[in-house]
Formats: C-alpha cells, structure tokens, sequence
C-alpha cells in the first residue's frame, strides 16, 4: 500500500464515499475502484462509482491485466530526470517563497509529466499553478524558471510584471499563466476552436488545459466545456483532482463523484486516472488527445493526486527496466540540486528590467493617453522622491540603470 500524509488520509476521503471493489482494490483512501483498462466513457453509469485507470501498483510493477504504454530508454530518462527535477525545484523555491524572496509558489510532478509528455511539442497549453513541467519538458531552462520567479531582467515570460509561476512561452506554445481561477478553460475552448479552423494546424495540434478540482467549481468549467463540446473544439482537458483547493476540502467543493462524472453530462469522452502513476497518465493523455483529433472536439481526464506525493510507481519501474541503478540515481540527484542552487543564486543577483518596462507591451500601435499619463506621473514621484527618501532609493537599486531611463525621459 502507498504510504501518504496523514493529513490526506484523512481528508482525501472526501473524493468518494460509496463504491464496488475490483481485483486491484481501490484508490487509496477512497472506493474508486482500480481498473487496469483504459475505458473512456460518454454517458452516465449506474453500476457504481467512476473507476481509476492504473498500470502500475504501489512497488512500481504492473497491476494483473495491465500494459505498459509504448515507451522507450530515452523516453523513460527523460521524464524520469523531469519528475527528479520538479521536487528539487520545489524543495528550493517553496524555502525561497518563506524567506519572502518571492512571493509566490506552486508546483506537482507525476500528472504533470505524463501528461507533458503525451502531447506534442506545439500543442497549446493553457496552465495554472502547478503546469512549470510542460514547460521544462519543452525546454525551458532552469535559469528560465529562476528568473520569472524572481522577476529580474531576464524573465521572459513578463519582464518581471507577473506573480511568481505565472510563466508564458510563445517559443514553447505555453500560454501565460493569469490568477484568478478558471479563467483559461473557456480560453482553451477558443484556443482549441482557432486550432480546427486553422488550415496548418487543424487535424495535427490541440489546445491542452490543466486545473484543479477547485476551479472546476467555477462558473467558466462549465462555460469552457459546454463551448468546446457544441462548437466543438479539440480541446483536452486535465483536472488535478488533489482533494483540496488551495485549503478547501472537496467535501465543501461537491458532493458527486468528483470531476469525471461531469463530462457525460456535456457529451464528452472521460476517464479517470491514478495522477501518482506517470505511466497511466501518460497512457490516458495520449489516448485523449487522438480521440481530441480524430473527433474535433473536448476530451475530459481526471487525475487523482495528492499535494507532496512523488512517483514511486515510476522510479522502482524504471529500476526494475534494467535501466537505471543506485549510481545513477545519486549522480543525478546531486547533479540536479547542484543546478538548482546554481541558478537560483545566478536570479538572485539580477537587477530587475528597466522601470520604464512597466509601461511596455501593453497595448500595440499608438501608445494610449492613460500609459502616457501614468508614465508622466511616476517620473514626478522619482524626481521628488527618489535621490531623497531611502525606501524609494532601495527599491529603485533593485532596477537596471536605477530608474533613470523614466528620468532622463
């Protein structure tokens, strides 16, 4: 049995409370019955709960019945490495937002590159918190991460202007992160829709949304399906079903049985899948995006997770493979952690972009009277109170030229 935090033990029951066993037995602490089969569905069923899809149990080897998806050594490093590299970053940046460097912090491993890498390198993703995976698996650098966390002049995703985590990539097809919760699952319906109708991209590419179970208790969850179900649009949707959001319990969230049981209702192929067995992950997501293709509309995969769990189904497989060893993991370990420090120190000492950046990329063509005016007001306050009151000079010694692009303006 897979050992979790007591604190998920005793909430995450929240997620079903009724159920059938089956010969695997049943997600831990819940009666969500283990299947080894991957059976999407599209209408509402009567014999009992939503099974979860499994491949692997809890020492890492296959459940009766199960097969292991198409996957290679290479494959296999490769998500092994980024499933490593998560937690090492976590481990940092989680320390980093305590100190009050940064302010803000998010992150989850195994649903995260499973799914990553299901999809195709161009397919759009729309993320929200927990998604900085996509990314890495695409090429996202480390000292990339480190300075959109840190907002200094290197931040490619913003130029210092976001919260923490809230990344973008054109470059990598990742669609900038916003705050307020749900808002990108209508988007992605959009996203999905433009994708079909764009001669280049319709049957190759599909618009992938991630959010937790929290957001899909919002409004646009089921604006966003509903669009992308009757449009249709090839948009995959993942929920993260952790158990809680952000402190709430999903007792308070639902009473049904969790987010998988909603897709039906919009007419769209569902399944539910063990979020902590990357390989099962990796199995539904590319499954759910050929169905996306091959029927131009929405695909629904809930991930059953909890917050601080790694892969323990992933890394006793990949030893087991005959493909790694104790050396190896070591090595790898103190190599990533080492890369880690190396480019959170490099972020630190980084002075943020020029102040006059606040006020760039935010509208195209002419620049608009209130940007002017808000320009011209900030430019005051420096020349009254910059030289002269210590708060404003610490703060501008944070910047590129310490403001003096907005005063020599």
């Amino acid at each position: 049995m897979i050992r979790f935090p007591s604190v998920s033990r005793r909430l995450s029951r929240n997620w079903v409370t009724r159920g059938l066993a089956s010969a695997a037995g049943n997600l831990p602490n819940s009666k969500s019955p283990i299947v080894a089969k991957l059976n999407f569905f599209n209408s509402v069923q009567s014999e009992g709960l939503i099974p979860t899809f499994r491949v692997l149990d809890g020492t890492g080897k296959l459940i009766d019945g199960a097969e292991l998806p198409e996957i290679d050594e290479k494959l296999s490093h490769k998500m092994y490495e980024n499933m490593q590299l998560l937690p090492t970053l976590d481990n940092i940046l989680y320390n980093v937002q305590r100190q009050g460097k940064i302010s803000f912090y998010h992150g989850e491993e195994a649903t995260i590159i499973g799914s990553a890498a299901a999809l195709a390198l161009d397919d759009e993703v729309l993320g929200q918190y927990r998604e900085m995976g996509v990314l890495l698996w695409r090429g996202f650098g480390i000292d990339d991460v480190m300075a959109q966390c840190f907002g200094n002049e290197e931040d490619t995703s913003g130029k210092g202007r976001q919260m923490p985590v809230h990344f973008g990539s054109t470059k990598h097809h990742f669609h900038t992160i916003s705050s307020p919760l749900a808002t990108q699952i209508p988007q992605a319906a959009g996203v999905g829709y433009a994708l079909r109708r764009a001669p280049n991209r319709r049957g190759r590419s599909i618009a992938a949304c991630y959010f937790g179970e929290g957001a899909a208790s919002e409004g646009d969850f089921h604006a966003g399906l509903l669009l992308a179900s009757t449009i249709p649009s090839p948009t995959l949707y993942i929920a993260r079903n952790n158990g809680f959001a952000i402190s709430t319990p999903s007792t308070e969230q639902f009473y049904g049985d969790g987010i998988a049981a909603r897709g039906p209702g919009y007419g769209i192929d569902t399944v539910r899948v063990d979020g902590n067995d990357v390989l099962a992950v990796l199995a539904a997501v590319r499954e759910g995006r050929r169905r996306c293709l091959e029927q131009g509309r929405a695909v629904l995969i809930e991930a059953m997770s909890y917050r601080q769990v790694a892969f323990r189904y992933s890394e006793r497989h990949h030893i087991d493979g005959g493909w790694w060893n104790a050396e190896a993991e070591e090595e790898l370990k103190v190599r990533l952690k080492a890369d880690v420090m190396k480019a959170f120190k490099r972020a630190d000492s980084i002075k943020r972009a020029e102040l006059g950046e606040l006020f760039t990329d935010v509208y195209g063509g002419e620049e608009p009277w209130n940007i002017k005016e808000q320009r011209e007001e900030l430019t005051g306050l420096l020349r009254k109170y910059g030289e002269v009151w210590e708060p404003w000079r610490t703060e501008l010694a944070k910047f590129k030229n310490n403001g003096q692009d907005l005063l020599k303006s």
